[in-house]
């Protein structure tokens, strides 16, 4: 009896130790933080739709227009507010890193780069592809539809876009009597150094329309001064309040050529007379909408005016002549006393 009764006993011991083990907490595993799917960029409130939709209205009845592609250098102090901050600091990035975040969250859509952009749905960019042709460190989620793209912000290239391609209409909306500029299109440039031949080389990425970007570049607030610090204006007051500055390569013509192949890329200065003969002439477009007053006759009326006013100035009260008093011949003269 007595090795049963220990058979049973060490039986009863091994099953209560396996349901023991059997009860502990599955172990779990750390995801790196590349891992982790997070949405970086809010969605946007009903409020912010409504707003951009106001701001992105086209204009009515369009009687005069003009389309100019402008190249922005960040390098230069008055487009570093859209450089600044190289790196994501706290909760400040710059334009390329927001560009990136809502591309890879599938909130804006990208189209392949061509001198005259093709915003069609047949000409949408895969990220994945540029990512991986520029060297650009990134992982994927998902597929086909679900597919996510993840990118760590210090992958960004942020420091690496030092220029923009903007597309801008300059027209005249004759419903509303307004010239007014827009921006429509946006494409970053990516410098990158060539270790083959050496030095850098510019590769423009993708267009992506200015009014898909609007809602999120109007929450975005910037530096603009290195004399004020405050965050004052967001990158869409930036654009809006044209408080860039950008050269002219081209303009929308018949014979789609840019302004150096117009002049000639040697040409430097026949090639700044180009641009800025164009600038002038939107100038001048805006002056002879309005009527101007005659200057002959404006010269006229302030002479006339001139010389009412001195008439009207009142004249001096002329003092009465003090009338000198003769001298009588009957006036008591000074005796002289007879010396004795």
């Amino acid at each position: 009896m007595r090795p049963f009764f220990y058979s049973c006993l060490i039986l009863g011991f091994l099953m209560i130790a396996q349901e023991g083990f059997s009860q502990q907490p599955p172990t779990r595993t750390r995801q790196r933080p590349s891992e982790v799917q997070v949405d970086k960029t809010p969605a946007l409130t009903d409020r912010a739709k409504i707003k951009n939709t106001e701001n992105s209205k086209e204009p009515v009845r369009v009687v005069w227009l003009r389309e100019i592609y402008r190249n922005i250098d960040l390098t230069k102090e008055n487009n570093a507010a859209l450089l600044y901050p190289p790196q994501p600091l706290g909760n400040r990035q710059n334009l390329c890193t927001l560009i990136f975040k809502l591309i890879a969250d599938n909130k804006v859509t990208a189209y392949k780069y061509y001198e005259n952009e093709r915003l069609v749905d047949s000409e949408i960019i895969d990220f994945e592809e540029i990512l991986t042709a520029r060297g650009i460190i990134h992982t994927s989620q998902g597929a086909g539809e679900n597919k996510k793209i993840i990118i760590e912000e210090t992958d960004i290239p942020s420091s690496e876009v030092l220029q923009y391609m903007i597309k801008e209409a300059w027209y005249f909306d004759e419903a509303t009597g307004s010239f007014k500029s827009q921006i429509k299109a946006i494409c970053p440039i990516l410098v990158q150094e060539d270790f083959d031949i050496g030095g850098f080389r510019s590769y423009a990425l993708f267009w992506i329309p200015y009014e898909n970007l609007r809602p999120y570049l109007s929450r975005e607030m910037i530096m603009t001064s290195d004399y004020n610090n405050a965050l004052s204006y967001t990158i869409d007051d930036y654009f809006t309040k044209r408080m860039f500055s950008g050269d002219i390569v081209k303009t929308v013509n018949m014979r789609n050529l840019t302004l150096s192949q117009q002049v000639g890329s040697d040409n430097l200065e026949a090639l700044k007379h180009a641009q800025d003969s164009i600038e002038s002439q939107l100038k001048d477009f805006e002056k002879q909408l309005w009527v101007q007053e005659d200057t002959t006759v404006v010269a006229t009326a302030k002479q006339s005016q001139k010389t009412s006013s001195k008439s009207e100035k009142p004249k001096k009260e002329e003092k009465p002549k003090e009338s000198k008093v003769e001298k009588s011949s009957a006036a008591p003269t000074k005796s002289v006393r007879r010396t004795r």
